[in-house]
């Protein structure tokens, strides 16, 4: 049945087991993009380029290492003017500038031209060449040594060289100006230009001198932590370490004989928290920065006049329930993604509905006619953030910075608009609250398709991007796509993990863009240029294509400003992202993170070559060999390696897809579809790819899609149009699609655990790929976060669970991916994801503990020695000297610090305990549980949700606790006042205790108590102990009653 829609394009629907799909409207093919395997520069990405005589330019005649004329010479003129691969020197080519050190019979000596070939060269093909965004074979990214000077590294980008001076900002003519003379006073120093020839020289030819040398520099720069601050912090560490080591030998050595139980169930615990120190602290030995430039990834792959470069990228945004999650958030992220500051042919919003709600299906509809307006004015007056909801709400003077007389007078008219768009959107919501028992029609008198959510076929509809979709000002807007996988009874869809996937497919098909952003439907883009903050590490030359993801931190609004609940969670987002981004990167949290598409397919990282150890002439050819071979063996071999180098991704691909996978019954696809399907590709890579056409025994049955997963750089296959592409992709989010293939196993999101973010990212890193932590000075992503105590918790218990569901399976990091490329501590950050929730057993046990001396008199320390007291002080000091280094490289503030610790003690008492029993339960006796919530209303104010009351179980346990401590402390107090003064010096280490659990259960508490304009909880508190104290005292010491100087009189026990 066809199906009318008001959109442009028509909604496409259908079921691949029901063999049907019905499309309203076709589409024309779009234009293929075409691969080019071209001899690539491993130094910038720029084609190399021929000499005058019509041959390939070669730098190095030793090992023919790939460098292009202008990294030549640059390379000799600023670097260390050896070849990166052989260390050999560069020897002078014909029509290149001398440098010192250069032979006499190095090229002809009146050969002397100008050091970039731009000025002499109009037509050069450094002007004029298209810089791809990667190339074929594996990248080497070394430290460039310089046989008699420093070694400076490479890591940080395209070359390795010296930074130019200046400022990003390229805007100011004046200082556009001042920086181009730095850079001309630098040449003529170093004697590469000089004044006389300068002073004829044109202007603009100077400012081309510029932009090339600018555009040759690093995309990206990591900024190591001064060793100022992060040698103490690591050496306090080691001393923590050994102060631990002598702290257990005295607490095993000495037990307390009085209270044996109490202390061998205190001294486990203390053993479990300091093998979970561990965990938690080594993973941070590496802290480092990141920064980007901007403006060089605009001068190289923006060129002017030429096509733009960057690399296109697909959107995410995954949802389920529009009743839960407001439409109108959704919409404000989908605003931003289409507003967003990259070319808008290179952007693609796919938005999955995974509800198969008719209510997102017409928001989208608003929000695509909306953004016509939105988009333009976004762009014109370059406002942030691009979320129309936070840019009209935000507390600030909006007319900083604006220059514009129209900009007052646009700003009202577009927030009427979005006021009459929130409201045409409250009346869908308001619609939508009660279902008609015909089910839901839409505008043309069609039935809904989705009408039963849990049997439906697979949707599709194209929103904008389209013929036609253009803004207000007729300009082409970025492409947004509605997508709805089929489900039917009987089939497992594996919740967000499968809706990612089915993503995955249908972007493959329809636009199949290198790279992928994956947001939460409430992460809207804050800062419009995140997109190319990820780009400057991903479409670098060199550590690109080792990188699967680029992750950024989740920063939020709407949270209260103590932030009771450790809701941003700024310490691990702040101090242990940081810290991994230093070993092999960040792990992947679900959400502000751009992924490398063929990481997401399962294939191996490109394999550098490592480079060969240095030898000198001046020991002799035995010793070089015992050191590591000659120098023959030394040339042969990187010639070898150059091979490999050039085998480059296409190989690893080939090596990863011939894999044997045996083949059941018949293949929906012959031969011939697959061979149309791979239209385009080289003949080897063909000949390559038709011996093993059961390539969907991996991929699924699309040789559309297996065609588009070969593709390095992105793009569609030749010979598709539209009609077939959107058919396709109905096929792609069939229920029955994955059935037999490696989806949710080795490709895509993994399946297997609640928190699918964690075990996809720990995939990846198995196989030896890398993530890059990137923190923008204004936040790239911001969404909402529960603020509720109850909501928080049970937000807290799905990480749990799901991170106890990978430690009971095969993925397990204490015993998967040995064999792969790991790195150890790395190993230990992913181990300590999946065993924290463990600790709340101990911790339970631990924060019990004071209590329980207080109500029986026993105390798990015996009486301390004066060197045991040293130990106990040293111990005490090492932690607090720990946070407080920590807080001074990382800079985070003390109140964030402590309110993590808090809701670590809050949380693991609560949320964790129950997800360790919940998760034994469901994958030991496959017993699923849930805990129910039941609210009382809460008031329409701000951070009115704060203080709503949710009762759940998870509060039984730490309240239990604080009433435990609470009673123990007046019990110990009164026990104290009873025995005299001799009783009040163990009372005190008894108290600490007590004190130490009853602060940390403070937020809690507060949670209890609910509003703030009732009596504050401390007051209660105190006033609670206060009172039972004095009026125990009181007892012990009542004034009023008289004083006996004689005998004390007992009454008699037995009756006379």
């Amino acid at each position: 049945m066809a199906m009318a829609s008001t959109t442009m394009t028509g909604l496409v629907t259908g079921s691949q087991q029901r063999n049907e799909v019905h499309v309203l409207h076709g589409n024309e093919a779009r234009s293929p993009t075409r691969q080019s395997v071209t001899k690539i520069c491993r130094v910038c990405g720029d084609e190399i380029g021929f000499k005058e005589d019509g041959e390939l330019f070669v730098a190095c005649y030793e090992c023919g290492f790939p460098v292009c004329r202008p990294c030549y010479d640059y390379e000799r003129s600023e670097g260390n003017k050896c070849c990166p691969q052989c260390n050999t020197r560069y020897k002078r080519h014909k029509g290149c500038p001398r440098v010192a050190g250069d032979a006499e019979d190095d090229g002809d000596a009146d050969d002397f031209v100008n050091e970039f070939q731009i000025k002499g060269h109009p037509d050069s093909p450094v002007r004029n060449h298209v810089v791809p965004h990667s190339e074929t074979g594996d990248y080497n990214p070394q430290q460039w040594q310089q046989p008699n000077g420093p070694a400076f590294n490479s890591v940080a980008g395209s070359i390795a060289g010296k930074d130019f001076e200046g400022d990003k900002d390229l805007e100011n003519n004046d200082e556009w100006k001042e920086r181009v003379e730095k850079w001309k006073a630098k040449q003529e120093k170093r004697g590469l230009v000089s004044k006389e020839d300068g002073g004829g020289n044109d202007q603009g030819e100077e400012e081309d001198d510029y932009l090339m040398a600018e555009a040759r520099q690093p995309l990206w720069r990591k900024v190591p932590i001064s060793s100022s601050k992060i040698s103490p912090y690591r050496i306090v560490i080691v001393l923590r370490l050994v102060i631990l080591a002598f702290f257990f030998r005295f607490r095993i050595l000495t037990p307390a004989t009085d209270a044996y139980p109490l202390w061998l169930i205190s001294v486990i615990c203390e053993i479990w928290f300091a093998l979970s120190w561990i965990l938690d602290q080594f993973p941070k030995w590496y802290p480092i920065n990141r920064e980007t430039y901007l403006d060089r990834l605009s001068l190289r792959f923006e060129r002017e006049g030429e096509p733009n470069r960057l690399a296109p990228v697909d959107f995410f945004v995954s949802t389920v329930d529009p009743l839960k999650e407001p439409p109108i958030i959704t919409a404000n992220t989908v605003l931003s993604i289409l507003a967003v500051d990259y070319p808008v042919e290179k952007v693609s919003c796919y938005v999955s509905d995974d509800g198969a709600s008719m209510l997102l299906f017409d928001t989208l509809s608003e929000t695509a006619e909306f953004a016509r307006r939105w988009v333009p004015f976004c762009k014109k007056y370059n406002i942030e953030p691009r979320a129309p909801e936070f840019y009209f709400s935000q507390k600030m003077d909006y007319l900083k910075d604006k220059v514009q007389p129209t900009f007052v007078k646009e700003r009202r008219a577009m927030k009427r608009e979005y006021e009459e768009f929130k409201v045409r959107i409250n009346a869908l919501v308001a619609k939508a609250q009660k279902k008609p028992e015909e089910g839901w029609v839409m505008q043309d008198g069609t039935p809904w398709p989705g009408n039963n959510t849990r049997d439906h076929p697979g949707m599709i509809q194209v929103y904008l991007g389209s013929e036609g979709a253009l803004d207000v000002e007729g300009k082409e807007l970025p492409r947004l796509v509605y997508v709805s996988r089929e489900k039917r009874p009987g089939y497992q869809h594996h919740k967000k993990a499968g809706a990612m996937n089915a993503m995955v497919r249908v972007s493959a098909v329809l636009t199949n863009a290198p790279f992928m952003l994956n947001l939460d439907c409430d992460h809207y883009i804050n800062n419009s240029k995140a997109v190319r903050e990820a780009m400057c590490f991903l479409m670098d030359p060199q550590l690109g294509k080792k990188l699967c993801y680029v992750q950024f931190p989740q920063r939020f609004d709407g949270i209260d400003r103590h932030d009771r609940y450790a809701n941003r969670n700024i310490v691990f987002f702040d101090i242990n992202m940081r810290g991994l981004d230093g070993i092999q990167g960040p792990v992947y949290v679900g959400t502000g993170c751009v992924f490398n598409r063929p990481a997401l397919y399962g294939y191996d990282p490109p394999v550098s070559e490592k480079r060969p150890k240095m030898t000198c002439d001046c020991w002799p050819s035995w010793c070089c060999c015992c050191c590591g071979g000659s120098r023959k063996s030394k040339k042969s071999k990187s010639k070898k390696g150059e091979k490999g180098l050039f085998g480059g991704f296409y190989g690893k691909k080939k090596k990863m897809m011939k894999k044997s996978y045996t083949k059941k019954g018949s293949s929906v696809f012959d031969l011939e579809e697959i061979e149309e399907g791979l239209e385009g590709y080289e003949e080897l890579e063909k000949s390559s790819l038709m011996s093993q056409k059961n390539f969907e025994k991996r991929f699924g049955q699309s040789p559309v899609f297996i065609a588009s997963t070969l593709m390095e750089e992105g793009g569609l296959p030749q010979g598709t149009n539209k009609t077939t592409l959107v058919k396709e992709a109905i096929h792609v989010i069939s229920c029955g699609y994955e059935e037999k293939t490696e989806w949710g196993k080795e490709i895509g999101w993994i399946y297997g655990s609640v928190t699918e973010d964690i075990l996809t990212g720990f995939k990846m890193h198995c196989r030896g790929w890398k993530s890059v932590y990137c923190m923008p000075n204004r936040p790239a992503f911001k969404g909402s976060a529960p603020i509720n105590l109850s909501d928080r918790l049970h937000q807290v218990l799905r990480w749990a669970l799901g991170s106890v569901e990978i430690f009971l399976s095969r993925h397990c990091p204490l015993w998967y991916g040995y064999g792969g490329k790991l790195k150890w501590l790395e190993r230990l950050a992913y181990t300590n994801t999946i065993v924290y929730p463990f600790t709340s057993i101990p911790l339970l046990a631990y924060c019990t503990i004071p209590a329980v001396c207080l109500l029986t008199g026993k105390f798990i320390i015996p009486t301390l020695t004066n060197l045991a007291s040293v130990w106990f002080m040293a111990l005490f000091l090492s932690i607090i000297a720990t946070g407080v280094l920590e807080l001074r490289w990382s800079g985070v503030s003390i109140h964030d610090w402590w309110r993590n610790e808090q809701f670590w003690v809050i949380g693991g008492v609560s949320a964790h305990l129950f997800a360790v029993f919940q998760g034994l339960l469901k994958v030991l006796a496959g017993v699923d549980t849930n805990f129910t919530v039941t609210s009382k209303a809460a008031e329409d104010s701000e951070f009115g949700e704060l203080y709503l009351f949710k009762w759940t179980t998870l509060l039984i346990p730490p309240t239990t606790l604080i009433i435990l401590n609470m009673v123990g402390v007046v019990a110990g107090v009164s026990d104290a006042i009873n025995n005299g003064y001799g009783s009040w010096g163990p009372l005190f280490g008894k108290l600490f205790f007590a004190f130490w659990v009853i602060l940390h259960l403070y937020p809690f508490l507060k949670g209890l108590m609910g509003r703030q304009n009732r009596t504050p909880t401390i007051v209660v508190l105190w006033s609670v102990l206060l009172a039972s104290i004095f009026s125990l005292v009181w007892v012990r010491i009542d004034p009023f009653l008289p004083k006996q100087t004689g005998p004390i009189l007992k009454q008699c026990g037995v009756e006379c």
